[in-house]
This record gives structure tokens, sequence and C-alpha cells, in this order.
């Protein structure tokens, strides 16, 4: 949302928090949480006490999703492992269904998703 080196000042004034709640939340934000893998709970649980502790509607909100889906973000910061292989492959299909709309059938989609790993 703002570019770094944008002053606490600016911030403040453009989102008329004031600049202690401005500060608080920027260093409870930006604390290294995900900076190694494993063993990150505790220091998660600390940051969203921290968080909520400001009082900032949005960031609640944001916390509110956190802890409806706690075991997907604790696993997020325990392993290095994601599916953006997985999800990228599905966004190419997706392009080329939306490419193809209308045109033809199953059997050309097949083939052209096929082509497209062999060139991957």
């Amino acid at each position: 949302m703002y570019e770094s080196g944008c002053s606490l000042t600016t911030i403040s004034q453009s989102t008329g928090f004031t600049y202690g709640t401005v500060k608080n939340y920027l260093s409870a934000n930006f604390s290294p949480v995900n900076a190694h893998y494993g063993k990150q709970r505790e220091r998660l649980l600390d940051w969203m006490e921290e968080a909520s502790n400001l009082n900032i509607i949005e960031l609640n909100r944001f916390l509110t999703g956190l802890k409806n889906d706690i075991d997907a973000v604790f696993n997020a910061v325990e392993y290095p492992f994601n599916n953006g292989l997985a999800e990228g492959t599905v966004n190419k299909v997706k392009v080329i269904k939306r490419v193809m709309y209308g045109r033809c059938g199953f059997e050309l989609l097949r083939s052209k998703c096929l082509l497209l790993q062999e060139n991957d």
C-alpha cells in the first residue's frame, strides 16, 4: 500500500490513525515471523496477540480470518512446503480454457495442455 521509505507521519496523516498506532502496527506487522521455518507457532501467537491489542478494525478482521484457519496458518509457518507448482499449472490450464472458449472440444484442450507441459 505504501512505498518503502514512506514516513510514519505520512502514513498517519493519510490513514487517520495516530502516529503511535501506526508505529505499533508496523512494528507488530513487520516483525520477522516467517524468517526461518520451524518452531514459529509461539512467535506467530505472540504477534497475533500484539496486533489484536492495537484495536485496528481491519487488522482485527485479518486476525479473525487467521484464527478461523489456524491449522493451515501454523503449517505455513512451520514447513517450507507449498502448492505453488500445482497452482501455476492450474492457472495455465485456465488460461488455455479461456482462450479456447466455445471453439473446440475436449481433445483439442487436452492436446494443448500436453503440448504446454512438454514445453516447460
